[in-house]
């Protein structure tokens, strides 16, 4: 079941006068339709053959939801069009998101995500991926011997958690709080638009108040850590300001501290229903580097919104300045046009397409790191816990969301002689 009680009536925003009643679909972003049988399968309902491929719905403050690819694709790729101004609905929280850049479009966006690219660039991941590698082998070797494990809180919430903190050089015993954060801010509580906004602002205001005093502390520093990397980055030949790199810090330990988590537990969980997967990764360590994009296509947990810039007619449909259009990524990558046989995770799968990351301007900073801790994961996981399943009684508890999630993911093998790394 999802996070929502069940006895709360959803609150319904009424149809404005240019939305055509036909388009009015009940989708609950944070609640969809049979998300207690997973995220992925709840989403991918949606483009049965008698859905249009631009519905509204009257939950989570009205907003328009993208069934289709091709408009996914194109709403993420024109910002002129489709305005970053607000990204997270419903729209009275997502008026309350105020980190940096991924609330700018276009040129303004432009110097902020350099400043994101010169710390998460490939070459600087591939600088620390020795110390990625060597947390992963640390927990791992910790629980191969149990011959148990629930995935989730045992590993998938510590480890890129702890691999992000150390690149910030921040101490982890602040990961848990910061996690609170980030929770609230992807899967804001509340029954009505205004409760969940202002959940959203309590946790934006979490972040921004940890964030200050470490700002300014290492405002004109020269170390190597991420956070003095940006602050001390110019934009447009001028220092960035206080305000703006508050953001900016801020959008870096929300990115660094639930996306991972979430995406590492959905495929764990099927790779531990799927043993023939798992012993066609064991046989070639070139299909496991490769598989990993498929594992992005497969697993995507972003589900943002954009709003639209101006009156306008898209795909026959009267949209007005100010209406949101959510874009799950996906409806995207699940897509029958783009990936044939979609649900199927195919490790050998050629031409794969995807928006996991995003698209235009805003395609996701932090992809190179997501890539390597996947495959991280995946070799040193396989190396001392070569075969696993789910334990019997597990019960996995989906949740939907600006960023999806799953819990309970209880593993069990038969343990192995530690290998080494």
């Amino acid at each position: 079941m999802a996070d929502a009680d069940p006895k709360v009536a959803r609150h319904r925003t009424p149809r404005p006068a240019h939305v055509p009643e036909h388009l009015v679909r009940d989708i609950d972003m944070y609640d969809p339709d049979g998300i207690e049988d997973g995220y992925h399968e709840a989403w991918r309902a949606l483009q049965r053959p008698d859905m249009p491929e631009l519905v509204w719905t009257p939950f989570t403050g009205g907003h328009w939801v993208a069934t289709r690819s091709q408009l996914i694709q194109e709403i993420y790729t024109d910002p002129t069009r489709f305005s970053s101004e607000v990204i997270f609905l419903p729209k009275e929280a997502g008026e309350k998101y105020l980190m940096v850049p991924t609330r700018m479009d276009p040129p303004e966006h432009t110097p902020y995500r350099k400043t994101l690219d010169k710390g998460l660039n490939l070459g600087q991941m591939r600088r620390v991926e020795d110390h990625v590698r060597g947390i992963a082998v640390e927990l791992i070797e910790g629980i191969a011997a149990r011959g148990a494990c629930e995935f989730s809180s045992d590993y998938a919430r510590i480890f890129p958690v702890k691999v992000f903190m150390a690149l910030c050089d921040l101490p982890m015993s602040d990961a848990a709080m910061l996690s609170r954060f980030a929770e609230d801010m992807t899967r804001p509580p509340g029954a009505t638009p205004e409760e969940m906004g202002a959940a959203l602002e309590a946790a934006q205001a979490g972040f921004d108040n940890y964030v200050e005093p470490i700002v300014d502390a290492r405002r004109g520093g020269d170390g190597l850590d991420l956070i003095t990397v940006m602050v001390n980055n110019d934009i447009n030949g001028e220092p960035i300001s206080r305000e703006r790199a508050i953001g900016l810090i801020s959008l870096l330990l929300l990115g660094g501290l639930d996306t991972v988590v979430n995406f590492l537990s959905f495929m764990m969980l099927h790779l531990a229903k799927n043993p023939g997967i798992v012993d066609d990764l064991r046989s070639d360590p070139l299909v496991l580097l490769r598989s990993v994009e498929e594992m992005f296509r497969r697993f995507p947990v972003i589900a943002e919104a954009r709003m639209v810039s101006g009156d306008q007619e898209y795909r026959g449909v009267t949209l007005k300045h100010g209406d949101m259009i959510l874009i799950p990524t996906a409806l995207h990558g699940l897509d029958e046009s783009e990936n044939a046989d979609a649900m199927t995770l195919d490790i050998r799968r050629r031409k794969i397409a995807h928006m996991t990351f995003g698209g235009g301007p805003h395609r996701c900073a932090g992809m190179h790191l997501a890539r390597m801790e996947a495959i991280v994961t995946l070799q040193e996981w396989l190396k001392r816990i070569p075969e696993f399943h789910v334990a019997a009684g597990a019960s996995p508890v989906f949740r939907s969301g600006i960023i999806a999630a799953v819990d309970d993911i209880r593993l069990e093998w038969t343990p192995q002689p530690v290998t080494g790394a």
